[in-house]
C-alpha cells in the first residue's frame, strides 16, 4: 500500500484549501501531508482508515486529522451519490502568534487533540456538516469566520472519539521521502513475486534490522504488513473486474489461497468472495 506525500497549497485569496466532492472513489489514495484536514462526507457508507484505525462509517462521517497521519480517502470504493467537503490548512494558517490569543485556547486544544485524529458523531456532526457545505458559497472573509466558528463548536463538543493511538510527531524530510519513494516503486514493480526484506533494505542502504526500525517508524507498519496491504489492494482491483479469487490471489504475489483469504480478511474485514459479491451487487 503506497503512502503518497500530498503537496497542498491554499486557494487564491484564502488561507486554506477547500475541496468539494473530488470524485476519488476509484482511487486508493493512501497518503499523508503536513496540513490539518477536516473531512465531511454524507449520503453513503464507507471505510474510515486513519493511521492504525480502520472502521466503517454509516450515512455520513466527520473527521479532523492532524499533520502527517497517513489516511485513506473517505470516498474510496463509494458507488452511490454523495457529497464531500475537505478543508486543508497549515497549523499556522493565520500566523505564528494567532493561537496565543486567550480567546482561542479551546481551538488550540482541539488542534492538539487532532494530532491523533478525531471522529465526531451525533448532533455536532450534522450541524458542522451543514456549515462546511456552505463554505464554498461565501466570500473569503465570511468563509474564514465560519471556519473559525466551526472550530469553536468542535472544540466545545464532547461528541467525539480518538482514531489513532499514537500522535505523529516526526516530519518526513526530503531524503526520507525519496527513500520511501524508491521502496514504494520497488514494491509496485515486484509485488507479484516473492520479496525478501533484505532486498528492500539493500535498496534503502540500510541493514535489515535498521531498515525494519526505519520502515515501522515511517509507515506505522512492518514491511510485511505494508506489502500484504499493497497486494490486497491490487487483488481488490482484479476482483472488481471479474477475476476469480484464485486468479487474484496468485496474480498479486500470494503463495497460497488460505493465506490470501486470511490476509484479505485481516486488511478489509471480509473475505475476497464477500468483497466481490458486495461490489457486484
Amino acid at each position: 500500500m503506497k503512502v503518497s506525500f500530498e503537496q497542498i497549497n491554499p486557494d487564491t485569496n484564502s488561507s486554506f484549501h477547500l475541496l468539494l466532492t473530488p470524485h476519488l472513489s476509484d482511487v486508493f489514495l493512501w497518503h499523508y501531508h503536513p496540513e490539518y484536514e477536516i473531512v465531511y462526507i454524507e449520503g453513503t457508507n464507507g471505510t474510515r482508515h486513519v493511521g492504525d484505525h480502520i472502521s466503517r462509517y454509516e450515512g455520513s462521517d466527520l473527521v479532523f486529522i492532524g499533520p502527517n497521519i497517513p489516511h485513506l480517502n473517505f470516498d474510496y470504493g463509494v458507488r452511490t451519490d454523495h457529497q464531500k467537503v475537505v478543508v486543508q490548512l497549515k497549523e499556522n494558517f493565520l500566523g505564528e502568534v494567532f493561537w496565543q490569543a486567550p480567546e482561542l485556547t479551546a481551538i488550540a486544544q482541539l488542534f492538539e487533540r487532532a494530532r491523533s485524529g478525531i471522529s465526531f458523531y451525533g448532533s455536532i456532526k450534522q450541524v458542522v456538516g451543514e456549515q462546511l457545505k456552505q463554505l464554498a458559497d461565501l466570500p473569503p472573509f465570511e468563509r474564514l469566520m465560519l471556519l473559525l466558528k466551526i472550530f469553536q463548536q468542535l472544540a466545545a463538543s464532547s461528541e467525539y472519539v480518538a482514531l489513532h493511538g499514537e500522535v505523529v510527531t516526526s516530519v518526513y524530510n526530503l531524503n526520507e521521502q525519496l527513500r520511501l519513494k524508491r521502496i514504494h516503486q520497488f514494491i509496485a514493480e515486484h509485488y507479484v513475486r516473492k520479496i525478501d526484506i533484505m532486498e528492500a533494505a539493500t535498496l534503502a542502504n540500510l541493514t535489515e534490522a535498521a531498515f525494519c526500525r526505519y520502515f515501522k517508524r515511517m509507515t506505522r507498519l512492518t514491511f510485511t504488513q505494508f506489502l500484504n496491504k499493497y497486494r490486497v489492494n491490487q487483488a481488490q482491483k482484479l476482483l472488481l473486474v471479474d477475476n476469480t479469487v484464485t486468479e487474484a490471489c496468485f496474480a498479486c504475489g500470494f503463495e497460497s489461497l488460505s493465506y490470501f483469504n486470511k490476509i484479505f480478511r485481516r486488511v478489509t474485514g471480509e473475505n475476497p468472495l464477500q468483497f466481490k459479491k458486495r461490489h457486484r451487487t
